[in-house]
């Protein structure tokens, strides 16, 4: 028996390869699904199963692909309803793959299909769960993004008690847990950067499955904080019950080569949005005029799902040199397939090209320590999480998060010098640069973030806690 997790971190999700016998199985694939394909041939084993724990909010499934390419059968639990051809399997079900079992488990909760698939070794003993969005590490999935469904968050949330006690809970401790999410993901509000723990543990560490909480209790921890899902979570459940066009066809697509010139004609033409992912600091010193930069090294997939709201919207793209593949495949993995070319030879053949450009101004946390003693009143805007900016700000600083920099824009003045600033550098540019697209022209970045200005004398709140305002709702 081969169990191997197979992580993508900046979309904090764990896929899953299980193999026996020369069967395999694919647990919540992505949606590119060559590596999957190379990983069952260079063990010479056929993929029998397409395990599916939930539809996906915050990514798109690869599993319509996988199943028309393998031939395997895709599997839901319970309540699930699908458009295209799909095993729905009964709650108890068992599975045979090679010389192992897995049985499925319906837990709803996160939502009303949700289930966990249990491992069993060759022996029947219960090895592995791989519980999708309804256990994490540390976590439990967050109870409200059940697509079109008439129950309440608390409703939901009150199924994903009884689900954790009475399927889950009850398995061994030496059981391995292994999630769909880790640190870094929108579906749970304060995931472990751990990827698997045994059961046992999370017994002993993970808040919602202390023995002694009442579903009361657990209902309101559970609810307790929750920030409004990204906008296109519910485009990529569609997405994942309805089908998808062909990753090939969409990478086909997006990999047209244009010249500046093409490029300039296009983005006039269609309206399309120019996405500059290059880094915050290149992206400063030059730009496309009312170019949008969300740096793929960043957390690049949920950014884009966060702020451009049309899944859509079509996309024209300015990249690092090479990484135009990798850029469409990213944004393809959160449903959004509009890409329709790329600038060939990126910003500097634009540049050679006499093409009109902008900048945005850029400064070290020094230059924006020595300017502040200057004068104390400068506008000075973080745009970080509010629980970020409660836990430790600049003292004359405002809020304006960068999820909901739309509602923040008759606070900023256009006709005075605003300085920005996040945690790192990476928020404040894309603040910066939609600003900027909007007609906003005195802007200064502050590299660095709160972690620059926090090594400077610049004035700042008492620190409090994070995890104190975690619980207390703040985030």
């Amino acid at each position: 028996m081969l169990v191997e997790q197979i992580y993508t971190g900046c979309l904090a999700q764990g896929a899953y390869y299980v193999e026996s016998n020369g069967e395999a199985v694919i647990i919540d694939p992505l949606r590119e699904i060559q590596p999957y394909l190379a990983k069952a041939e260079s063990r010479d084993a056929k993929i029998k199963y397409v395990l599916e724990t939930h539809f996906h909010a915050d990514f798109v499934s690869g599993h319509v692909d996988l199943a028309k390419a393998t031939g395997a059968q895709i599997v839901f639990g319970p309540n699930a309803v699908t458009t295209y051809d799909a095993y729905i399997a009964k709650d108890g079900e068992e599975l045979k793959v090679g010389d192992v079992t897995i049985k499925v488990l319906h837990t709803p909760g996160h939502t009303m299909e949700s289930t966990t698939f249990l491992l069993k070794d060759e022996n029947g003993k219960d090895y592995a769960l791989f519980s999708g969005d309804t256990l994490f590490i540390g976590d439990v999935g967050r109870p409200d993004l059940a697509a079109k469904s008439d129950l309440t968050q608390d409703q939901l949330a009150g199924h994903l008690f009884d689900s954790l006690r009475n399927k889950i809970m009850p398995l061994a401790d030496d059981v391995l847990v292994y999630p769909a999410h880790g640190a870094g993901s929108a579906c749970g509000k304060n995931m472990s950067k751990e990827t698997f723990d045994t059961l046992g543990h999370q017994k002993e560490t993970n808040y919602a499955l202390h023995a002694d909480m009442s579903k009361e209790e657990f209902v309101k921890e559970v609810t307790d904080g929750l920030t409004p899902p990204p906008s296109y979570f519910p485009l990529n459940v569609q997405m994942n019950k309805q089908g998808y066009d062909n990753i090939a066809d969409v990478l086909e697509k997006g990999l047209q080569a244009l010249s500046p010139e093409a490029f300039e004609l296009v983005a006039n033409e269609t309206g399309a949005l120019v996405l500059d992912t290059r880094k915050p600091e290149d992206f400063a010193k030059g730009f496309i005029p009312n170019a949008i930069n969300i740096g793929i090294d960043g957390n690049f997939a949920p950014w884009v799902g966060t702020l451009i709201p049309d899944i859509k919207q079509q996309i024209l793209l300015v990249t690092e040199e090479g990484r135009e593949e990798e850029v469409v495949t990213r944004l393809a993995r959160v449903g959004y397939d509009y890409t329709i070319g790329y600038l060939q030879g990126g910003f500097n053949a634009w540049q050679e090209g006499g093409k009109e450009t902008d900048t945005i101004a850029s400064i070290s946390p020094t230059e924006f320590e020595q300017r502040y003693q200057q004068d104390s009143t400068i506008r000075v805007i973080d745009v970080r999480k509010p629980s970020e900016y409660q836990s430790e700000h600049v003292e004359t600083a405002s809020n304006a998060p960068l999820d909901y920099l739309n509602d923040y824009l008759a606070e900023i003045p256009k006709d005075e010098e605003v300085y920005l600033h996040c945690a790192g550098g990476y928020r404040s540019m894309i603040a910066a640069s939609i600003l900027k697209a909007r007609g906003y022209d005195n802007l200064v970045n502050v590299q660095e973030g709160f972690k620059g200005i926090s090594g400077t004398n610049i004035p700042r709140t008492a620190f409090v806690c994070p995890s104190t305002l975690l619980k207390q709702g703040a985030n």
